[in-house]
């Protein structure tokens, strides 16, 4: 039962105040267990929002240390500048492989546009005049038939548009319409390239020519690429996959002048991936700064945490440090500045990677167990921020995880006793109401007892002398 009382009315004194008074004295430790819970929930944030930028730290050394990690990307260029064809390369390309060749003639689908019209698309019968139905579709040789497409009596030419596209026979059909009455049949080949072609024959067309009632307003055919000699690439579309390994060459318009693509390496995707790993270690590096920091007056919610410094100073080393003999990071274009920051000189890197690339795969990726003058892997600094990162970020065993956790376990023990807390000062503030109204009742009894004798005392006969 919850009981309220504010000023009393025969004491006179405010009773509401001081019960709240005694109960804020009373709730001096619960008033401290919500500071801690403060303090700990700032904490378990810190460690979480380090945590974080150890594991883009850790996806970003991971990138690198893959098998492909360190194997510079391919690119291709075409010349001359202006030529109409573009060309692609991937990673499985060649460096240093070359193509020369003419743009031939481009790729068509084949296309083909009824000779009949009609003057209307949903009514009227599409039978009314030619193709006859039911039509055969056939593969260019004349002879091979793929399909029979009927449609019923009274059919529009809708109609005949849903039978035909209803088929898997090769063919999609639409409606092309050459004005307000003129309306023809269009089939296109759902197969690009010479393959693609194909006859419509009538019903009415036996023996002889076959495919009257049709004009082919596109003729499938293949693009080609005449690679000198008498020596001609074909492709059912304008791109040529793989035609060498790993690079495709698509043409834009027919013909055209004597056209070379050349496939180099290209360093700039791996050296991203290096810029990416850098811009992560700097990023925690200063997140670990700011968060531990030690300065006078500071109000790091992790200030001077050496598990956390300790990581910090791991990053740092793991990226200053030689690999092995001659294995220096300054050779791939990697320093650290006297503030605790990595600097990185892409331009070197790439030079590293095209002049140098078995002491770059080195410094980077590290030396196997094979290489190693006494038969022990030596980890690159790509590998060795991994671990560490790892070590730190694991979402089951790493360390700022696992710091993070006792923290919310802290947390919950926090939560816990201030809610005891609450419900003791709220059974106590309770019974000092009750204690008060009693005092409050009992001076009220008091009052009336001394009212009343004071009126028994004053009907006494008064004596005389």
């Amino acid at each position: 039962m919850t009981m309220s009382l504010s000023t009393g009315l025969v004491s006179g004194m405010d009773t509401g105040s001081l019960i709240s008074q005694l109960i804020q004295a009373e709730a001096a430790p619960q008033t401290a267990l919500k500071a801690r819970l403060t303090a700990t929930q700032s904490t378990a944030s810190a460690y979480r929002t380090v945590n974080t930028t150890f594991a883009a730290v850790r996806a970003a050394a991971e990138a690198l240390t893959s098998a492909t990690g360190l194997t510079a990307g391919r690119k291709a260029t075409v010349e001359p500048t202006g030529a109409t064809a573009t060309a692609t390369a991937t990673a499985s390309a060649i460096a240093g492989t070359s193509l020369t060749f003419t743009p031939g003639q481009i790729a068509a689908t084949h296309t083909v546009l009824s000779n009949s019209q009609w003057t209307t698309t949903t009514t009227g019968s599409v039978r009314d005049r030619e193709p006859a139905w039911p039509i055969e579709i056939r593969k260019a040789d004349g002879t091979t038939v793929v399909g029979v497409i009927d449609v019923a009596p009274g059919a529009s030419l809708a109609d005949a548009v849903t039978a035909i596209n209803k088929t898997d026979f090769g063919v999609k059909a639409t409606i092309v319409s050459l004005s307000g009455t003129e309306h023809r049949l269009q089939l296109v080949s759902t197969k690009p390239g010479l393959d693609g072609k194909f006859i419509v024959k009538s019903a009415t067309e036996t023996g002889g020519a076959i495919g009257t009632g049709f004009t082919a307003t596109k003729t499938g055919q293949n693009a080609t690429l005449e690679l000198g000699n008498g020596v001609v690439a074909t492709s059912a579309t304008n791109t040529f996959t793989d035609i060498m390994p790993g690079v495709s060459v698509t043409i834009t318009t027919p013909g055209g002048a004597s056209t070379t693509v050349s496939v180099a390496s290209d360093a700039d995707a791996v050296a991203a991936k290096m810029q990416t790993l850098v811009d992560a270690v700097n990023a925690a590096a200063n997140t670990v700064r700011t968060y531990t920091s030690n300065a006078k007056g500071s109000t790091a919610a992790l200030k001077g945490d050496f598990s956390v410094t300790s990581l910090g100073s791991q990053l740092l080393d793991a990226v200053s440090t030689s690999v092995g003999v001659g294995g220096a990071p300054i050779t791939v274009g990697l320093s650290l500045t006297r503030d605790g920051k990595v600097t990185f000189d892409k331009a070197k890197f790439a030079t590293a990677l095209k002049d140098t690339p078995a002491l770059a795969q080195r410094v980077i990726g590290g030396i196997s167990a094979t290489e190693a003058v006494d038969g022990t892997a030596v980890p690159g600094i790509a590998g060795r921020l991994l671990t560490i990162s790892q070590k730190a970020s694991d979402s089951a065993t790493g360390s700022l995880v696992s710091l993070a956790n006792g923290q919310d376990a802290l947390i919950k023990t926090y939560e816990d006793r201030i809610a005891a807390w609450d419900l003791r000062l709220a059974k106590r503030k309770e019974m000092l109401t009750r204690q008060f109204t009693a005092m409050e009742t009992s001076l009220s009894s008091l009052r009336n007892q001394s009212t009343w004798l004071a009126g028994q005392i004053n009907s006494l006969p008064s004596s005389s002398s």
